[in-house]
């Protein structure tokens, strides 16, 4: 054999062993679907305009940029779906179902949409049905800091801010084409409504955070089966769920392939034993949402009038839209949509240790419990805290973020801002692409309300 001959062998080996470690194949499956989900949730859902949220939402993204021209898309008005492919070839489409959102069709035939209850009407305790304008000139002018674009990308494209203070919206401002009723994409921040529904469930008995979690594919002598539902909602599972975002990584390929996404979650194998390390990874949110589904009743159905019926509907969140795959469980990592007054309502929650209108809808120490930091981190249990002392937490509080505060985060800067001391809820939805998603512009919000807020009365 020639060393050419051999040397064009080796090449081919290394080049097959790679393609099937790394297997690009899914990870343009993935691209394609993340490019007709995004588009169909914030066309049909959130509605706004197709040519916006390719610009603001997808285009910016590294991994898409890679594939260049022949990453194509089209939006389908009739049967309200999207369909995404590359090169002609690894086609995903995203249809429209209603109150449940839009759904991956992963090559079957779209399904019918659940049958929801509808929200409960009620009157709006936050603030009246138009915007509300503050004559504060210091808050007027952190509203128009932190939507200043700034000269040169990447572009900060704030959708939303809402500012409650004792219990009342005092400040909104909306992007063009953006209003209090628009559903919007929350990312990550829906982790904390997955904490929230268990939490119910905690509160009505039927689920313990320190208990093995019931996942049923964890057979009798699984390691597996040592992971707790506190280590899956504390990021401790210790499963091999790396998230990077690179389309590469088993979060990304859950997200935009898996149909059963859960199912994938709980294939992973142990890497670390669990409750030894902090890994943050949505999978493990999606095994939690799972848990949830099963103890509701085991359908699509079951699980989002739960959902409407136990919290959202007490809470005052008429405008949810959570999405599921193809097994009915809620993307609770990922795919909750809400207005950004509905996101307040979340805060307000948790700012009120649980209890709504004097109904307690989380049982009493779960908000202490979900914001203690895990193993040094500055997260929680679906929830990121200023509590500890992790470098980030440190740092945030050094910038003039209160001590006591905690929040909700998703990418593309969308996060729910938790003030006890101020009595404070701030909401900031975007689509901003720097590497930590503004963290500066936010605190800079966050010090400019307080500074233009009177204090909180000592008792």
């Amino acid at each position: 054999m020639s060393r050419r001959t051999a040397i064009r062998i080796v090449t081919a080996t290394l080049l097959t062993a790679a393609a099937l470690i790394f297997r690009p194949d899914r990870a343009i499956q993935g691209a394609t679907g993340n490019v007709a989900q995004t588009l169909c949730s914030e066309v049909f859902v959130s509605g706004l305009p197709e040519a916006r949220v390719y610009a603001q939402s997808l285009a910016p993204n590294p991994g898409l940029r890679l594939l260049g021209p022949l990453l194509r898309h089209k939006v389908d008005r009739t049967d309200r779906a999207v369909e995404a492919s590359w090169a002609g070839l690894f086609a995903s489409r995203s249809t429209y179902r209603g109150a449940a959102g839009c759904r991956l069709a992963y090559g079957r035939p779209p399904e019918p949409a659940p049958l929801l209850a509808p929200p409960t009407l009620r009157t709006d305790s936050l603030a009246g049905p138009a915007p509300v304008e503050t004559e504060n000139p210091v808050l007027k002018a952190a509203l128009d800091h932190i939507f200043a674009e700034p000269a040169k990308p990447p572009h900060r494209w704030v959708r939303a801010v809402v500012i409650v203070h004792h219990g009342r919206i005092v400040a909104e401002r909306y992007a063009p084409g953006i209003g209090v009723d628009t559903p919007l994409l929350g990312y990550s921040a829906s982790k904390t409504a997955i904490n929230a529904l268990v939490g119910v469930l905690v509160r009505q008995g039927r689920l313990e955070v320190d208990a093995p979690a019931p996942v049923a594919a964890w057979k009798p002598g699984d390691p597996r089966r040592a992971i707790t539902l506190d280590n899956l909602l504390r990021m401790t599972s210790g499963l091999a769920v790396e998230e990077t975002d690179t389309g590469f990584d088993p979060t990304s390929q859950m997200l935009f392939v898996e149909p059963d996404m859960a199912a994938f979650a709980a294939s992973r194998r142990l890497k670390t034993k669990p409750g030894e390390r902090f890994d943050y990874a949505s999978p493990n949110t999606l095994l939690v949402a799972s848990i949830i589904r099963q103890k509701v009743g085991g359908s699509e159905t079951d699980v989002l009038n739960f959902a409407r019926r136990e919290l959202f509907d007490p809470v005052g969140m008429r405008g949810v839209v959570f999405e599921t795959d193809a097994a009915g469980t809620p993307i609770g990592s990922t795919r909750m949509l809400a207005p950004a007054r509905d996101w307040a309502r979340l805060g307000l929650l948790y700012l009120h240790d649980g209890v709504v209108d004097g109904r307690r809808i989380l049982p009493e120490g779960w908000v202490a419990w979900s914001t203690r930091p895990t193993l040094g981190s500055d997260y929680g249990a679906g929830l990121w805290t200023n509590a500890g002392d992790a470098p980030n937490a440190k740092g945030r509080v050094r910038a003039g973020m209160p001590r006591d505060a905690y929040f909700a985060s998703g990418r593309l800067g969308q996060r729910i801002y938790v003030l006890p001391s101020q009595d404070l809820v701030i909401v900031r939805m975007g689509a901003t692409w720097s590497p930590d998603f503004d963290i500066a512009g936010d605190l800079r919000l966050i010090r400019e309300t307080i500074a233009a807020l009177e204090p909180v009365p000592r008792p």
